[in-house]
């Protein structure tokens, strides 16, 4: 991958890391503490999470920086992913530059009030969203109309279904069984039933059928 779309890869990324952040805050001191929503109020906050994850990404260079020292002198096979050999410092020194363009892009941005402003917006704009699932959801769960359930026409048709395919047959056999044994019983034929004690486990009382 070009150096070019690893930046932008690592910025998307370290963007939406940022709303995330934002976003839960917004919830917390609009829905806990009850506050007004203000822009400039999460802009210290803003800036600070680009600025940390700005660090996070020097960090990275750095430690490309002593991998790629300890190995310049080893030439045997590697023992895994991260025991990296002299044919590896070449990606090495593109993966330091990498994060380095990345601390430097991320740390311009928390300098720039213009993008800190529209983070702030995409975060605010995403604790909205969330905040009316999150009602839509519950009234569903409350009201559970079928004027407001978009499946309820779907669902009871398949329930009426099974009632006529499944139900309904196994209790016209039952009744025509009941019918045909008390016939048997009132002429002498079959013996009558003598509750006997609890079922067996996993029997099934007929009755429960109707």
């Amino acid at each position: 991958m070009r150096t070019r779309d690893v930046v932008a890869e690592g910025l998307y990324i370290a963007s939406a890391a940022t709303r995330l952040i934002l976003k839960n805050t917004i919830l917390v001191h609009i829905l806990a503490d009850g506050e007004d929503f203000d822009a400039e109020r999460y802009l210290p906050e803003a800036r600070s999470a680009l600025e940390a994850l700005a660090l996070e990404a020097e960090a990275d260079a750095e430690r490309t920086v002593h991998e790629r020292r300890r190995a310049r002198t080893r030439h045997s096979d590697s023992g895994g992913t991260h025991d990296y050999r002299s044919r590896d410092v070449r990606n090495l020194r593109r993966r330091e530059k990498q994060s380095l363009h990345v601390a430097h892009e991320l740390r311009a941005r928390a300098a720039d009030d213009d993008e800190l402003h529209r983070l702030i917006a995409d975060a605010r704009d995403a604790a909205w969203a969330e905040v009316a699932k999150n009602i839509d959801r519950t009234l569903r769960i409350e009201a559970s109309r079928p004027d407001l359930e978009p499946d309820y026409a779907r669902m009871r048709t398949a329930r009426m279904q099974a009632l006529r395919l499944v139900d309904l047959p196994k209790l016209r056999a039952h009744r025509r069984s009941a019918a045909t044994q008390q016939r048997l019983r009132e002429r002498g034929e079959l013996p009558d039933i003598v509750d006997g004690g609890p079922r067996a486990p996993g029997a099934v009382d007929p009755g429960e059928l109707e």
